[in-house]
């Protein structure tokens, strides 16, 4: 058991303050959109005082630190912990299956496209499901919205220029119908997009008391920062959530969805493999977006589980991570690792046989498999990140 360091990612679209403040640092005024508490080999975390890469030290005694079960199956340590601060709009994205992750990594390798390349949408074989828990109000765009109440929303947005986007709807309210409508939306040329996303802005702007006034905030706000970019359009498609300190939202493959503001704990598959679709300067590969993203309709599945003994427990049907929030008011028994502690306020001792640490806010441990239980003692709220239920770590 030890204390890490997580790696720290400047992203445009962070916070200058929210990371900061949280790790008890002074901040810059540069944007710090992320922290990475895993062992990702693009911003693998350090053990503290040492240099030594988390992902380096779980590679010298793979079955100690991950257990036999979980090394023998995913040869890593298969879930990444971030925070994340979002100061700005994410690029609206998707990420891929297992299946399209390996297809894509394969593809892209053999067209000899670096991995750390800007054109690279694959950068590892592995699909990317994710978790995010609100720290602050969190907002963000989530799946494809009932088409019927698209055009409820679409009829309080005054403008002729939605006219092709209705009647698309209208004509086939379908999947499949949905998937041509983005396909259509996206093959756009940038000045008839300009023109058009320029005309909702506008209709977003008039005043109004009709429903549907934070849908519409939202797209007003994108198509002043995104004037050319279809997905401005895209975002008058998708579900818009708003979660409150402590709820959450899973997020499979295929579904497209955009962070807009706020500050969460993040949990996922440890891959970087990011499809994107636009608010963004990055690459946008259409084609392959096309394939992979999920245009079934959806209602946003917002969990907001209550303690049983001090412990939040969110929901993830995958075996590759699970995440707790403990309320700790005394004493708590951690189970064993392999584990990422994170705490985001109070103060707390975490102890095991492997030794004692004290764990404040913005604190991170590293918890073996091989180490057993721990105790951790305090007033405080500390994440525990680990492999999902399904996944035995084995001794």
């Amino acid at each position: 058991m030890v204390l890490i360091d997580g790696a720290l990612k400047n992203y445009d679209w962070g916070s200058p303050t929210a990371i900061p403040e949280l790790l008890g640092r002074r901040g810059t005024g540069e944007p710090v959109a992320e922290v990475w508490f895993g062992a990702h080999w693009a911003g693998s975390a350090e053990l503290r005082g040492s240099g030594v890469r988390l992902d380096e030290h779980i590679d010298a005694d793979r079955r100690a630190a991950l257990g036999a079960t979980v090394a023998d199956r995913f040869g890593s340590l298969p879930f990444l912990l971030k925070v994340l601060a979002a100061d700005a709009p994410l690029s609206l994205q998707t990420h891929p299956s297992t299946e399209q992750a390996r297809r894509g990594y394969e593809r892209e390798e053999s067209l000899g496209i670096d991995r750390d390349g800007e054109h690279r949408c694959f950068r590892d074989r592995h699909h990317k499901p994710e978790l995010i828990c609100a720290l602050s109000e969190f907002s963000a765009l989530c799946g494809f919205r009932e088409p019927t109440e698209t055009l409820e929303l679409l009829g309080t947005v005054p403008t002729v220029a939605l006219d092709p986007i209705r009647a698309r709807l209208t004509a086939e309210p379908t999947p499949n119908g949905i998937g041509g409508l983005l396909e259509w939306l996206l093959r756009q040329d940038r000045q008839a997009t300009a023109d058009l996303v320029g005309s909702v802005v506008a209709a977003c702007a008039a005043r109004s008391s009709l429903p549907f006034a934070a849908e519409r905030q939202v797209v007003g706000d994108l198509g002043r920062r995104y004037r050319q970019d279809p997905a401005v359009l895209i975002a008058l498609l998708l579900n818009l959530v708003t979660l409150q300190p402590g709820e959450s939202i899973f997020f499979g493959p295929g579904n497209l969805h955009c962070y807009l503001r706020g500050t969460g704990v993040e949990v996922m598959a440890s891959s970087d493999n990011v499809v994107r679709a636009g608010l963004t300067s990055k690459h946008v590969d259409v084609g392959t977006l096309l394939d992979i993203v999920e245009t079934d309709p959806m209602t946003v599945d917002v969990q907001r589980p209550s303690a049983v003994d001090g412990v939040v427990s969110y929901r993830s049907p995958v075996d590759e991570f699970s995440l707790q929030r403990i309320d700790l008011n005394g004493h708590a028994r951690i189970e064993p690792g392999p584990a990422i502690l994170l705490c985001t306020s109070g103060n707390a001792r975490l102890e095991s046989r492997a030794g004692s640490h004290p764990l404040g806010r913005g604190a991170a441990a590293w918890m073996a498999a091989s180490e057993g239980p721990a105790n951790l003692a305090g007033t405080a709220t500390v994440f525990r990140a680990g492999v999902g239920p399904g996944t035995d770590s084995g001794p």
